[in-house]
């Protein structure tokens, strides 16, 4: 066997990776097609430029110069593809590569190198006229701008085998349509045609496998459910009743296969796939389905599937160790994040499963991230993309979320773009174009309902939860007040009893617990810590962006709100704001402007506005955090769901996974309790309640703290939230915060340390002995006032006073105080504040 790369008669200049040089006068541009060439043409001299400079290892391992068998290593990637070379025709020869398989021009840049490897061969001219005439038969699958299965015929053919090839293919060798659902049978003859060789090749069975099981699948629908949406197993698939509209969409996904789901928000597009999951497991047997969502929705799938169906869901996470145990779990769902896809890609392969569904898809819409990437690797007989946004920008995005569902339906994304984008002289692109077709190109595979179109069918209200981790920063600040609430919570149940001052205490440690839940900034006023903003800005561009609605905010933080405000400036989207310092009588003029304004898209507001306003014009409330009593949260919901208002409202409550929020949730859902404003902030400073009502208060603190009760937690939890913490960080954003760290350092000023961090922080901070003085002025002036005013005892008083400003050190563990700094003339009152120490000491031990 001769080897491609080593020609007779000549030595290549660098071993088996020899680069061809080529003449650069007909080089063509890789962004502007030239006038004379058509898009194909383009294409195909741009893969044959690029292949011809590159440094391939070819390998020749069958049994013919020319055309034959070759393996072509790339050595940058170590990736190695099969070529198959039959002629210089494109769609004579073959490659393994992706490209190869999409693109639709029957070349790629591994056969232009290959083909331009085998023509510096001595004879290679002479061969390629004469063509390839093989010893034996192919059927083969031609790639252009149709796949095509096509047969060629050997030396020597049997005259049993022409009859046979006569029945099944057309005059140019094509397989005859009509053919393709029992080609089978075709294969099954060929024994019966003599010794001859015909060689049938996997991309060919791949190719009739599809129509085989389109067709499987519509017969067995046609059989099990002739009544369609109306048949009887719907009643029983989930627990739950599925709307008309849902019912379609579910029997979509089962029937395509392979689909896509693009409903509006808020139409229930989990239920729906939920629904196809169960109806092919009934139907077609699946045993597997893996679910690919956003960190923050991974336990309100594994919830609404325990809840709704009878099976168990395994949430995929921890360290690779963890993770590689609950892969082996018999659970038929499994639910992963998208930042874990390429770390598991080997795992899920091995899984195999035989559903994938992609919820929030709109996250793949940029196909050149590693996420994209690795997602579209996966492997499934049945896939369902779920997104309400199948485009926000870009046309790109829509063909980009095709590859998942079917890679052939929109063809090679060169030819999509140059089909359905208008560009102006210079290149730029300034609309769109033919869109019909791509409408129609997608029928079979695509199913999108408007809210406007099946409004009579919704419930008044929709509620759904997004659950988001936190990062480092917020579990450091939540388990810190945690510990706070656990020895306050074992002295009650020692007891039976609070003082005042661990009264104080308990609510400060439980709204610090709370603040940092939401972030970091709600703390500390300089770091930014937390995925809800995040969350919240992909979800506004599908609501307003996108879906134009108006849409209702909530916070009881205000430093939470001045977040919000700040997604919603760079967005650009109009808003109005109500907060505690608003004038009643500036109310109205608010509401105004958010009803009547079309622009004014979002009323952003604390809980003073949980009451005596109508925000009917409104169809989405958003809680950026759960409120300690129901009432609260029902008056927020309230603004907008009532009488007068005419469209389903959607409630979205944003859940800190893990934390106190998630505690508050179940307490609110199961036992609806009604907490009073001792664990709410209200205004006041301190408030006293009685001993029956602190009774209530506190069986309800202990039903939330239970998960705190661990004094040390494992090792591998923490490494799990950090785990957890990591993968909420996609690779665009650690660079973005890199690159704007670098910035910031750069463009400050020569010795200022000052330059603003990408957090809200500082670089390089250092504090000097004055300032040092300075923060330590108000917190002693305050501890001097409360040791003069409080009955408790000065321990007691100390460690409340202590107690917000407690920190750890993560080395050591060993405990520090962070004292805020305050204005310079504090620093006056310095030796007063020592001298009301010492006094108040001494007054309580008289």
């Amino acid at each position: 066997m001769e080897s491609a790369t080593k020609p007779k008669g000549r030595r290549p200049k660098s071993g088996v990776t020899q680069k061809i040089s080529k003449s650069t006068e007909s080089r063509v541009s890789r962004t502007h097609k030239p006038e004379h060439l058509d898009v194909e043409q383009w294409q195909r001299q741009l893969r044959q430029q690029f292949g011809e400079q590159q440094k391939f290892h070819l390998e020749n391992r069958g049994n013919d110069r020319f055309f034959s068998e070759f393996a072509l290593t790339n050595p940058e990637t170590d990736r190695t593809y099969r070529i198959a070379i039959r002629g210089e025709a494109p769609g004579d020869n073959y490659c393994s590569c992706p490209d190869y398989r999409i693109n639709n021009l029957g070349t790629c840049k591994h056969i232009a190198y290959t083909l331009a490897k085998l023509k510096t061969m001595r004879g290679s001219k002479k061969a390629f006229k004469a063509g390839f005439v093989p010893s034996y038969s192919e059927v083969y699958l031609r790639y252009g701008l149709q796949r095509e299965v096509r047969f060629r015929e050997g030396k020597d053919a049997p005259t049993a085998l022409r009859s046979l090839v006569k029945e099944f293919f057309d005059g140019s060798s094509l397989l005859k349509p009509s053919r393709i659902l029992d080609f089978h049978q075709f294969l099954n003859a060929l024994p019966a045609c003599g010794a001859h060789e015909v060689r049938c090749y996997d991309d060919v069975i791949a190719f009739i496998a599809e129509h085989q099981d389109a067709d499987y699948r519509r017969r067995i629908i046609q059989r099990q459910l002739p009544e369609g949406i109306d048949s009887p197993l719907f009643r029983d698939l989930l627990k739950t009743d599925l709307y008309p509209y849902q019912r379609e969409g579910a029997l979509f996904a089962a029937r395509a296969g392979r689909s896509l789901i693009g409903d509006d928000m808020g139409l229930g597009k989990t239920i729906q796939a939920m629904a196809a999951a169960e109806l092919m497991a009934f139907l077609f047997h699946i045993e597997k389905v893996l679910i690919v969502s956003p960190t923050s929705l991974k336990y309100q799938w594994k919830g609404e599937i325990e809840r709704f169906t009878d099976r168990q869901a395994t949430v995929i996470e921890g360290l690779n160790q963890r993770r590689s145990s609950l892969y082996g779990e018999g659970t038929f769902y499994k639910l992963i994040n998208y930042e874990l896809v390429w770390r598991d890609t080997a795992q899920i392969k091995a899984w195999a499963p035989d559903l994938i569904i992609l919820d929030e898809a709109q996250r793949i819409k940029n196909w050149q991230t590693r996420t994209a990437k690795y997602v579209k690797e996966l492997e499934s007989p049945f896939v369902i993309v779920l997104t309400g946004t199948p485009i926000e920008n870009r046309i790109e995005e829509l063909h980009s979320l095709m590859e998942v569902v079917d890679r052939q339906r929109l063809g090679p994304l060169y030819r999509f773009v140059h089909e359905h984008r208008v560009l102006d002289d210079g290149g730029k692109v300034i609309g769109y174009k033919n869109l019909e077709a791509v409408r129609k190109s997608m029928s079979g595979i695509m199913i999108r309902r408007k809210k406007d179109e099946v409004l009579k069918q919704l419930p008044q209200r929709i509620d759904k939860n997004f659950f988001v981790p936190m990062t480092q920063p917020q579990w450091q600040i939540h388990d810190e007040y945690g510990e706070i609430v656990t020895r306050i919570v074992a002295k009650w149940r020692r007891y039976r009893f609070l003082s005042e001052a661990d009264q104080r205490r308990l609510q400060i440690a439980f709204n610090m617990m709370r603040m940092a839940a939401d972030n970091t900034y709600l703390v500390d006023k300089r770091t930014v810590h937390g995925p809800k903003i995040e969350e919240l800005e992909m979800l506004l561009q599908e609501l307003i962006v996108e879906g134009g609605e108006k849409v209702v905010i909530f916070s009881q933080w205000l430093r939470m709100a001045e977040l919000v405000e700040e997604v919603l400036k760079s967005r650009e989207i109009a808003y109005v704001q109500l907060n505690g310092k608003v004038p009643s009588k500036d109310r109205k003029d608010l509401m105004n402007r958010f009803r009547e304004d079309p622009d004014c898209k979002v009323f952003l507001s604390t809980d003073a506005g949980g009451v005596g306003l109508n925000l009917q014009s409104g169809s989405t409330v958003i809680n950026m955090d759960i409120p300690w009593n129901p009432a609260i949260l029902e008056q927020r919901i309230g603004r907008v769901h009532r009488l007068g208002q005419k469209r389903p409202v959607r409630v979205i409550n944003f859940v800190t996974k893990d934390s106190i929020e998630e505690r508050i949730l179940g307490l609110l859902r199961f036992k609806k309790s009604l907490f009073t404003g001792a664990l709410d902030e209200n205004g006041q400073d301190v408030v006293m309640v009685g001993e029956s009502q602190l009774q209530k208060i506190m069986e309800s603190v202990e039903a939330a703290t239970d998960h705190l009760a661990a004094a040390d937690p494992l090792a591998e939890l923490q490494e799990v939230r950090e785990t957890q913490a990591d993968e909420i960080r996609t690779e665009e954003r650690e660079t973005a915060e890199a690159l704007e760290l670098t910035v910031a350092a750069a463009l400050s000023p020569q010795g200022n340390t000052a330059a603003s961090s990408p957090w809200g922080g500082k670089v390089g901070e250092a504090d000097d002995l004055g300032s040092l003085l300075v923060r330590g002025a108000e917190f002693l002036t305050g501890l001097g006032q409360a040791l003069a005013q409080k009955d408790a005892s000065p321990r007691e008083v100390i460690e409340a006073h202590l107690a917000p400003l407690l920190a750890r050190d993560e080395a050591t563990g060993k405990a520090y105080l962070k004292i805020p700094v305050p204005e310079p003339e504090a620093i006056q009152g310095l030796f007063t504040a020592l001298g009301g120490i010492v006094a108040g000491i001494m007054g309580k031990q008289k």
